[in-house]
């Protein structure tokens, strides 16, 4: 099938005309000389029609090629839905071995990332470029700045249409300071913050960046920010703690600075394993949707959808919750159980399943090994009970998923010792 390049003459289709433009300190996008607030989502294998329904209008890649898709190929369903696209740049990170030293390393990487650039800039879906993510992770060499200054160049040279940014890990002067020195070229930043989210606007002013920028990145507690047990396995929160904690910082961050933040990525629309399989996806493996996309959809669309995830109200293993240290003996039997809040007119099916702590971990979102269920560890189930027996000694997770009869899910999981 040919791209929606391809198939129309060029009187058909054309780039569309990105700007920011500033009057007195505060910021808008527009996209055709029309006003366009960054209602997005990061989004690699997900849904792309299901965004669209629920009220976004954009989305952002990390690649050019994902490895199931390509770029086209992802640009082309956007445009099918109305979406636009933040198209990533696979930028070298030094903390992956790539150095900003060697300048022939630099240099294969921009002429790799200037063919990216005139393959794609005249799709009308495509939005802005972003530059790298989280190049600021652990490294040490500024020089990284001057490579990300040297391809925004470049991407301004050959397409006149789109800005550029990159996303970064966090806010922290030093880097402000470096960017500012060495990459001027840039139309505006990105920062990627979770726990600490609500505190943005106030860092922002602190340090003295005076752009534009998106937050790129945003999301449940990150694994970082949360109490652990006594052996270190981080709580993570349930999907309705999770809901929440997103309508708050929406709120106090994202739409508490219409001078400067134009917009916001919230992340992951899909599934992912990091850490858990539910941590961080707003949905399920098979496609299941969690509370947390209810929240976008009121936030994009200003009311609830008609049908609501079921919400979860307590959640405990042994009469213990997840804070309070869960030891339990192998070839013991325990009971477990999950209560909801009422949902009339209703079919909740419940899926329980043990997992053992993960132990591939990686940072800054790397690809991560979903560990195999514990088969036989659940002995008896009555929808919202089980009793468990685990034949082995370590570090595991009690998981429940309650799905209703429309695809929405509430999720929650508790870790433990066997001993």
């Amino acid at each position: 099938m040919k791209s929606i390049i391809e198939a129309q003459s060029p009187n058909e289709v054309s780039p569309a005309k990105v700007e920011l433009l500033e009057s007195q300190g505060s910021f808008q996008l527009m996209v055709n000389k029309k006003p366009f607030f960054i209602r997005g989502a990061g989004l690699e294998f997900g849904d792309i029609s299901s965004l669209a329904e629920h009220g976004g209008n954009s989305f952002r890649t990390w690649r050019t090629d994902n490895g199931l898709r390509s770029a086209i190929e992802i640009l082309d369903e956007a445009h099918k839905y109305g979406l636009m696209v933040c198209m990533g740049l696979d930028i070298g990170r030094e903390r992956h071995g790539f150095d900003y030293d060697d300048r022939a390393q630099v240099q294969q990487q921009l002429e790799r990332v200037i063919k990216e650039v005139e393959e794609l800039k005249d799709h009308p879906a495509l939005l802005m470029w972003g530059i790298g993510n989280e190049l600021n992770l652990k490294y040490t060499n500024p020089k990284v700045w001057d490579a990300v200054n040297e391809i925004s160049e470049m991407i301004h040279k050959t397409d006149p249409n789109h800005l550029t940014t990159t996303s970064l890990s966090g806010i922290f002067k030093k880097e402000l300071r470096h960017i500012k020195e060495r990459c001027p070229d840039l139309d505006f930043l990105s920062f990627q913050l979770y726990g600490n989210l609500p505190i943005l606007p106030r860092l922002v002013k602190k340090f003295g960046y005076t752009g534009a920028y998106v937050v790129s990145e945003w999301g449940a507690t990150g694994h970082w920010e949360v109490p652990q047990t006594s052996w270190g396995a981080p709580i993570e929160e349930n999907s309705t703690e999770k809901a929440e904690k997103f309508l708050e910082r929406y709120k106090t961050a994202i739409a508490s600075d219409p001078d400067q933040c134009i917009g916001s990525f919230v992340f992951l629309w899909g599934d992912k394993q990091e850490r858990t399989p539910t941590w961080y996806g707003m949905f399920l493996e098979q496609g299941e949707e969690t509370e947390v996309v209810d929240v976008m959809h009121f936030l994009w669309k200003g009311e609830w959808p008609e049908n609501r995830a079921p919400r979860i109200i307590s959640f405990v293993l042994d009469q213990k919750s997840a804070e309070e240290d869960i030891r339990l003996e192998k070839n013991q039997s325990y009971q477990a159980k999950v209560e909801l809040g009422v949902i009339a007119n209703k079919l909740i099916h419940y899926r329980w399943e043990v997992l053992p702590e993960s132990k591939d971990l990686k940072e800054g979102g790397d690809p991560e090994e979903k560990p195999d269920v514990l088969e036989g560890a659940i002995q008896e189930q009555r929808d919202h009970e089980v009793v468990l027996r685990v034949p082995n000694t370590g570090h595991f997770r009690l998981y429940v998923y309650a799905v209703d009869n429309d695809n929405k899910a509430a999720t929650a999981n508790i870790p433990f010792v066997v001993t």
